[in-house]
């Protein structure tokens, strides 16, 4: 693959990066950070791709390794000034009802129910893509479906 040809992918890709960069970081400055490194190591370890048609693959698995760099960064402490800013700073910022839904569910079971709905991976694409079995796949998102339910059933009551 060509630089002109992954950059005309990403460009393609927009939307999906950025939906998996939010279903594991909160924070939209992260997201970009996520997805702004992803791409440089992607242009940087283009030699490394060994299929052109696993091309979107490698790059959403480079992202969400990215992602992941940044919530390990993420786990040190923080001061207070700054928890408070964070806190009144998140007050004002404006989530769809969608990605707060997805916030309740664990880690595993929001980067499945993203890739599988929201960007229409079928099963077998998401276990290769997490690397996980099919039968997982298919687990996470029963127990993902089934928490939604209970809590929109909570909330209607």
């Amino acid at each position: 693959m060509k630089k002109e040809q992954l950059g005309q992918m990403i460009i393609q890709s927009e939307d999906t990066l950025y939906h998996i960069a939010k279903t594991l970081l909160y924070n939209d400055a992260d997201c970009a950070d996520a997805i702004q490194e992803a791409i440089v190591k992607a242009f940087a370890g283009l030699h490394r791709l060994q299929k052109d048609a696993y091309a979107k693959t490698w790059l959403i698995r480079i992202l969400m390794n990215e992602c992941y760099a940044i919530m390990r960064r993420e786990k040190r402490v923080v001061s207070l000034e700054d928890y408070q800013q964070e806190e009144a700073a998140a007050e004002t910022e404006d989530y769809s009802d969608l990605y707060e839904a997805l916030r309740q569910l664990p880690e595993e079971s929001r980067i499945c129910v993203t890739l599988y709905y929201l960007e229409g991976y079928s099963v077998r694409e998401t276990a290769k893509l997490l690397d996980i079995t099919e039968s997982a796949v298919k687990n996470r998102l029963a127990r993902a479906r089934a928490k939604l339910r209970a809590e929109l059933e909570h909330a209607v009551t």
